[in-house]
């Protein structure tokens, strides 16, 4: 729904777009994609613009983010307001489907989901430059929110020359908080159908109505295949945990915490200082705990002296889109520094 309708519109352009590095994975996903990708009124080849990597929270698409919203805007909407009234300048945005069998990924490399790190990179990046005119070196930034703001910081401390600037907003951090809280539902789900991973998957993907509980069930295992995947499970899925005691097995959880941006920032400092632009927030009561995570990456990145900004707002996890609002702008000027 456009909150200003005197603003000129932009267009959604719906490409198909086939991977090779996503060919053969282990949950069966398809190879062949749509990709929406944004461009602004007025948008001539002749300008090269800034492109935003958008990244979605579990269980969303890129897709999701193009779609007609209620009461509130979708992207591409919000786009056109900032950029028409003059709060940012014009973008070119992508908006990868990047969903999943088990629900969604991380935008990393997963020997279960796929091969998501190098399919942005890789492959998305060049498709969208190599057909509109924008991004190259300096010029190009990763935004999301949940686990795609665990993407987008990720890929900062990893890439930080291939982006430019990153927007977290929510990511998932500090990973025995936000993840460890679950396990007794997860594992009392997992009882019903006698501890089986394969009995669960089977009666998920059937269920007319999955519970919350279940819900719960598929991102602990989405997050198992994506920070430490075992090809020799089923569909790659090992938990950190014993299930039947919920005791937590250390070489397991050794390799998720590997994964943890609030553990990490020293490791790849170097890159983050190489990034124009590090935005940061979270919720000041998220119900899953990530502001707990985002003060201590905010804390790692004041005392390695890496510029950043970082802001909490009174809000929780849900429906925080209107957050785009600081992050979006904020990414569009951080570009544009030379």
């Amino acid at each position: 729904m456009r909150r200003n309708r005197t603003v000129p519109r932009g267009q959604v352009h719906r490409l198909i777009h086939t991977s090779e590095v996503l060919g053969g994975n282990l949950l069966g996903d398809p190879t062949e994609r749509e990709l929406h990708v944004y461009t602004p009124h007025g948008y001539s080849a002749s300008a090269r613009l800034p492109l935003l990597m958008d990244v979605v929270g579990f269980t969303g698409s890129g897709l999701g983010h193009t779609n007609w919203k209620s009461f509130t805007e979708n992207v591409p909407e919000r786009l056109d307001r900032l950029i028409g009234e003059g709060k940012m300048g014009p973008v070119v945005v992508a908006f990868p489907d990047c969903y999943s069998r088990l629900g969604g990924n991380q935008y990393i490399n997963s020997a279960a989901i796929g091969r998501y790190e190098d399919y942005l990179i890789q492959e998305i990046v060049p498709f969208v430059e190599g057909r509109f005119s924008c991004g190259g070196p300096d010029n190009r930034a990763i935004f999301g929110k949940s686990s795609g703001g665990f993407g987008a910081i990720t890929h900062g401390l990893r890439h930080g020359d291939f982006w430019a600037a990153i927007a977290c907003h929510s990511g998932d951090m500090g990973f025995e908080m936000c993840y460890l809280h679950d396990v007794p539902k997860v594992l009392n789900e997992l009882a019903k159908h006698g501890r089986s991973i394969e009995k669960f998957i089977a009666h998920f993907e059937v269920a007319p109505k999955p519970t919350e509980d279940e819900i719960a069930v598929i991102n602990l295992l989405a997050m198992s295949a994506s920070y430490d995947p075992d090809p020799s499970c089923f569909l790659g899925i090992r938990m950190p945990v014993d299930l039947y005691t919920a005791e937590v097995i250390p070489e397991r959880w050794k390799n998720w915490l590997a994964w943890d941006p609030a553990l990490t920032a020293d490791k790849y400092a170097d890159h983050l200082r190489r990034l124009k632009g590090i935005y940061i927030d979270c919720g000041d009561h998220d119900q899953y705990t990530l502001h707990y995570g985002a003060r201590r990456l905010h804390r790692a990145l004041e005392r390695l002296g890496i510029a950043h900004v970082y802001e909490e707002f009174p809000d929780d996890h849900t429906a925080v889109d209107y957050r785009m609002d600081k992050s979006l702008p904020f990414l569009e000027r951080a570009l544009r520094k030379q």
